[in-house]
Formats: structure tokens, sequence, C-alpha cells
């Protein structure tokens, strides 16, 4: 705001003295002068801001507004402890906790638990990004790491706080392995200056600097960083499982007016693989179509829209011919009836609708969260991925490039399977099987699955030309719909 009013005062004065007959030559050389060595110094770095919120008036946030992560929370909370009593540490001659090192996937509330772990210590935050510190000119980063370490011990002390937190994210950018980039030292040289400021926090010091960094990426981190006496712990922060999903729901829909037919349970079963930031996206979107229809409160069906919105995206204007959205009907048909097959009840939508990049798809009811998985389960993965593309050839004779990814996701899967030794090779290391021996035994698992499907769809072939024409008909099948007709047809 006050930027905005300086320029055009300044302007207005030009003006002004340019109307009463004054040379402003002078002032203009000068004027662009200043802005030349402004932007050179910034460039430099020579001048800096970094992201700070230690204003008191800022909305504080707790462990208690991050769900979903119960064991990275008790990790968490207990290095924090451990710091927050100076007396005892300096008692029994502890070495303090210097960094915390986050990681996991994104949207795992990685930022948040930095938030939460700065309010749960009473410290001042102050927040920057790997990608800040990284430039061409050399010592540029080391300068910024200083004065980032120093704007957080002058941030305490005007706030007049024992503890500052310095939150790192994306430190992969900052904190990678030296000797890769052989071009200059600037990377090497800002991890330097960060490792020296980390080795230069101490139990005695007037304010107690604690160092959170985030990541997605600790394999790239140098080894440096990640020895006792810089980032001490490592807190992962996982996807939720199920549990967390419904805790996460219930912290997004609070504020939100839910209509009685929306239950957060089935919700929670249904965004299986949704990460804290698709949780709150889902919550945001439902809001808005119910926003759209003028509606007073938010009902399942918005919620299922919004589910199918932040996995696949916004629905698509462009429409496909009648011959191609036929052949996506019959391939998404396929995936649905074997779907059913292996695990009855699990589709929940079918849908010809394009979304994002795919012109139709279906959506499963997710299972319980799995972490082990038996040599039938993913068998039966292959078998779904399969049934598109068998499905096409059923119908309409040939096949179609709408199959490509599903057998990128099925031999993935077949190589698990041999890496898992439940192939017909036994126990074995992927790695060190020829590529012959590898592509003939994928291809072995394919085959199966195939002519598995195969038979099943041909032995169905009424009930998935009656589920086609009904695609076409509506581009939309629920779950109890497709259900309805599969045993219709059968009768």
């Amino acid at each position: 705001m006050y930027k905005e009013v300086s320029i055009g005062f300044g302007i207005a004065l030009l003006i002004f003295l340019v109307v009463i007959g004054y040379n402003i030559g002078p002032l203009v050389f000068l004027g662009a002068l200043g802005g030349l060595l402004y932007y050179l110094m910034r460039s430099r770095g020579l001048v800096r801001t970094f992201n700070k919120v230690p204003s008191e008036s800022q909305v504080q946030v707790s462990f208690c507004d991050v769900g979903g992560q119960a064991t990275a929370i008790a990790e968490l909370r207990e290095a924090l402890d451990f710091i927050k009593d100076r007396q005892e540490i300096r008692r029994l001659g502890i070495r303090p906790l210097k960094g915390i090192l986050l990681t996991g996937p994104p949207g795992t509330g990685k930022t948040l638990l930095a938030r939460a772990a700065a309010n749960y210590t009473d410290a001042v935050f102050i927040s920057a990004s790997g990608s800040e510190f990284i430039e061409m000119y050399a010592g540029v980063g080391a300068q910024r790491v200083r004065k980032l370490f120093k704007t957080a011990r002058e941030a305490a002390q005007k706030h007049k706080k024992n503890y500052a937190l310095v939150f790192i994210d994306e430190i992969d950018v900052l904190g990678g392995k030296r000797g890769r980039t052989s071009s200059h030292l600037e990377y090497d040289q800002t991890l330097n200056q960060l490792l020296v400021e980390m080795d230069g926090i101490d139990v005695d010091d007037e304010v107690q600097l604690l160092v959170v960094a985030a990541t997605n990426r600790s394999d790239m981190l140098d080894p440096a960083l990640l020895r006792p006496g810089r980032f001490d712990r490592q807190v992962r922060v996982d996807l939720p499982d199920k549990e967390g999903r419904l805790e996460i729901l219930r912290l997004h829909t609070r504020n939100k007016p839910l209509a009685g037919d929306v239950s957060l349970p089935e919700l929670a079963q249904d965004t299986f693989g949704f990460s804290g930031a698709h949780l709150e996206s889902l919550a945001n979107e439902a809001a808005i179509l119910a926003m759209r229809e003028a509606a007073k409160e938010i009902t399942r069906s918005h919620f299922q829209e919004a589910i199918d919105k932040v996995i696949m995206g916004g629905k698509l204007d462009r429409r496909p011919s009648v011959e191609e959205m036929k052949r996506v009907a019959v391939h998404e048909t396929g995936h649905a009836m074997i779907s059913e097959l292996v695990r009855a009840g699990s589709v929940s939508t079918l849908t010809i609708t394009p979304r994002g990049s795919a012109l139709g798809y279906i959506r499963q009811t997710a299972e319980d969260d799995r972490y082990l998985h038996t040599k039938e389960y993913l068998e039966n993965q292959i078998a779904v991925l399969l049934a598109g593309a068998v499905a096409e050839e059923i119908i309409l004779g040939s096949r179609s490039t709408g199959a490509a990814s599903d057998i990128e996701q099925a031999v993935a899967i077949s190589e698990h399977l041999i890496r898992g030794g439940m192939s017909e090779l036994g126990f074995v290391s992927l790695e060190t099987l020829t590529p012959d021996t590898k592509q003939k035994t994928t291809s072995e698992i394919l085959k199966n699955q195939e002519s598995r499907v195969r038979e099943n769809l041909t032995q169905r072939e009424d009930a998935l030309r009656v589920i086609v024409e009904h695609l076409l008909k509506n581009e939309k099948v629920t779950g109890e719909e497709l259900r309805r007709l599969l045993t219709n047809s059968a009768a």
C-alpha cells in the first residue's frame, strides 16, 4: 500500500515540477542510478528479506490442529519436551537438540507441524525455502544463511522469548550431497555455512535456536547434515491411515454445514492415499459445489463429485467422437466388471465424463489400508488393469492406446511379484536377472492374467454390452447400478 502511494506521489511531484518549468533531468538521472544500485545489491544478496512470522497477532497453530499424524506428533513432542527445560539440561550436562528433520510425501503437514512446534515451545517462527539460498553468485547463499540465523535471534530478543525456531523447507535444495555440482562451489559453500551455524548453537546461548527442516527426498541430503549434533532426530510424516483421514476430515469440516447423508467414516474409506492437503481440498471443493447450487448444506453427492475432481481434475469441455466414446465405455466397463469379480462391491463410480487427461475412469472403494500384498491380491490388480484392453478386443475387435498406462502399471506389479519371490522363479533378486529372463517371466505373468480376464469377460459378454449401452446413455453409473445390471444380466 505504502509502495503504491509513494510511487504515485513521486510521479505527481515530477509532473508538477515539469509544469512549473523546473529541469527534472538531474532528478531522473539520480533516481535511475539509485534504482540500478538497489537492483545490483539485491541480486547479490546484500538486500534480502526472509519470511518472518514472529508477530503475536498471527493465528497460532497447535498440535490439535494437525490431524492424522499421531505418531509424528508424539515423536516431535518428545524431542521438544527434551529441550524446553533448560535448567534440567544444564544440570545433567545434556547437549541440546539442534535440528529436527521432517521427512515424508508432499501435503502431509510438515510445515504445519513446524508451526505447531514453535507454538508448543513458545518460540518465534522464522521460515525460508532451500531455493532462497541458491544463486549464481559465489558467497551469496552463505551470507543468507548467516542472516537467517541472525534474524531468528533478533526476532526472539525483540519479542522477549527464549526460543527461536528456524524452519527450512525443501532443504534438499540447500543440503544436497556435496560435490554434485562441479561448475561452481556455491552449493557447497552454502551447506558449509549451515553446518557452521548449527555447530554454533549452544545451551548457554541467550536465545536457544532449534532448526526444523522438511524434505521429500532425505536420500539426497549430505551425510554431514544427518550426523548427531546437526539433525539429531528424523521424524517421518507419512500419508494418514483411515483413522487419520477421518480425523483430518473432522478438522476440515468442523466449520461447514453437513447434510445428514454425509458419512465422514465412509469418506475416509473412499479417500485411500489422500494426503492432508488432498483432504482439505476435498472439503473445500465440496463446499464450492454446494455454493454453486445455492444449497444450504453440503451433501454426500457434493463430496463424491469433489473426490472425482481432486483425483482427476475438473470436467473438460472437449467431447470425444461417438466412436471414441463407445471405445472408452467398453474399456472402463471391462475394468469395472473384473473389479467386481475379484472383489464384490469394489466399484464406487463408473463414468465416461472427460476429466483432466482421462476420457473416462472407474473409482473403486478402498479396502482397509494394506501394508502387505499377497500373490492373489497382486494378480487381481493386474487382471483389473488388463481388463480394459481385453474388453475392447472382445467387443470392438481391436485394442487402442488408451491402455498404455494400464499396461505400464501391470508390468510394474509383475516386477513386484518377482521381487517378492511370488513368481515361478522363486526367491531371486530382480537386479541380478538377465533382461531376457525378466522379460519372459513378466510376459508369462501378464499372459496368464490376460487369459483369465478374457475367459471371464467372454462368458459375460451380454452383460458387458448391456452396461456399455447404459453407460453411453447416462455417462455415469454408480456402483449400485452396476451391480444391479450385472445381477439382471445373469438372471
